[in-house]
């Protein structure tokens, strides 16, 4: 899992870390090595590693604009810094870009989804977008069971009206799972099947409903009009933007036409077990200004686990092969 971007980080770090020890070997021909001298890193001795390493990220599926913004980091967070001759370099390369790619996997906003449904009003709205193939329904299967582990009460709203066969495949996840959905015919209006789902919620003091919608693209201009219809109807607590760690660099502009039709609070990432890349993380949470929630790593309904930024960092520049 990860193993590209993984590779292409640490080549970096080695690359940096050779040019710091020519640094150190001029100073030693000039006689000027003792116990306290510094070799500052330089511009020059990063920029060459930092010119190879966008190529390298571009090949892992980590978006243009992704790319400049990490590479402004590193060379922030190197450049000018003094490495005490000796000191093991390489930790101190590997830090300056984990560091880095930190600060990218975090938005402004952190969501902790538990303490956000406690403390809201019942039910709390959750409505579900992406785009066709991305594993959505599937998803809210997943977080419906994650969250009757955690001692919540779910509803799904069945306002996917619009792909054949929607309807029955999220009733056999919701009858596994023991939750029970709210359904209308197919081409009914996906607003009102997701109003009637809040107002069985209200009735029964259920605590979630979780809004499935069919898969739009952006072609399909009547199926965003629908989406929006749903947002207004409903006004969930929470938007998630549920992307496949495969779609590569197409998910930064999957993830704006959503972002721009309706505001994503929050992303799930799907398959990141079979993204042998991994740069879809690092794009699509630049380009929503959104936290990743979930990440989707198998197909049980266990296979959806918390998204920790410091878990993905150690899975690309860790030495563990995870």
């Amino acid at each position: 899992m990860l193993g590209k971007l993984k590779e292409k980080l640490r080549s970096f770090i080695k690359k940096v870390e050779e040019n710091v020890e020519k640094e150190e070997k001029e100073a030693e021909k000039k006689g000027l090595l003792d116990k306290v001298l510094m070799v500052e890193i330089k511009e020059k001795d990063v920029e060459k590693a930092l010119e190879d390493l966008e190529l390298e990220l571009l090949e892992a599926d980590v978006a243009l604009e992704v790319v400049d913004a990490l590479k402004e980091r590193i060379k922030k967070n190197l450049v000018g810094k003094k490495v005490k001759i000796g000191t093991n370099k390489e930790k101190i390369i590997e830090e300056a870009v984990r560091d880095a790619v930190l600060e990218i996997l975090r938005p402004p906003r952190k969501i902790d989804l538990i303490e956000e449904i406690k403390k809201a009003e019942k039910p709390y709205v959750i409505l579900f977008v992406g785009f066709n193939g991305s594993g959505k329904t599937t998803t809210i299967a997943k977080l419906a069971h994650w969250l009757k582990k955690n001692g919540f009460s779910v509803v799904i709203a069945a306002s996917d009206t619009f792909r054949a066969g929607a309807i029955e495949q999220i009733e056999e996840h919701a009858k596994r799972i023991g939750v029970k959905v709210i359904k209308h015919k197919y081409g009914a209006d996906p607003a009102a099947v997701a109003y009637d789902a809040i107002q069985h919620a209200k009735a029964r003091g259920i605590d979630v409903v979780l809004i499935d919608t069919a898969g739009r693209s952006e072609t399909n201009r009547n199926l965003m009009d629908e989406m929006k219809k749903i947002a207004r109807v409903t006004k969930p607590n929470l938007v998630i933007f549920v992307g496949d760690a495969l779609a590569g660099n197409a998910i930064i502009e999957q993830a704006r036409e959503f972002n721009e039709a309706v505001k994503i609070d929050g992303v799930i990432l799907t398959k990141l077990d079979a993204d042998a890349r991994g740069g879809s993380a690092l794009s699509v949470t630049y380009a929503t200004n959104a936290p990743i929630l979930f990440v989707g790593i198998g197909q049980g309904y266990d296979d959806l686990i918390p998204f920790d930024e410091r878990w993905f960092v150690e899975r690309i520049l860790g030495e563990s092969n995870a």
